[in-house]
């Protein structure tokens, strides 16, 4: 991602997507959260929790490529509110 695409405050511009290395997040510093045991399993940890610049990270443990996706607060609330609603039950049967 370029400069150009971030905006003041780590926060993306508009249409721009920050990634890890563009927020200087250091992985393997974070307080990972499971969903379960083993590869597959879907871990997140939030970073500046309650702070302007908040983000939660994303990934899937065992993926050889340690792809790490990054949402901000509102993406998040919003995924979780779907969740609750059932709007992911069908693809989970």
């Amino acid at each position: 991602m370029t400069d150009a695409t971030m905006a003041a405050g780590n926060r993306p511009a508009p249409g721009g997507k920050p990634t890890i290395e563009s927020l200087g997040i250091d992985v393997s510093a974070q307080d990972w959260q499971r969903s379960g045991a083993g590869d597959g399993a879907i871990e997140i940890a939030v970073v500046g929790e309650g702070t302007a610049a908040e983000w939660v990270l994303l990934r899937v443990s065992g993926d050889p490529a340690a792809r790490v996706l990054v949402y901000d607060r509102n993406e998040w609330e919003c995924f979780l509110d779907g969740v609750r609603a059932g709007e992911f039950d069908a693809a989970a049967s």
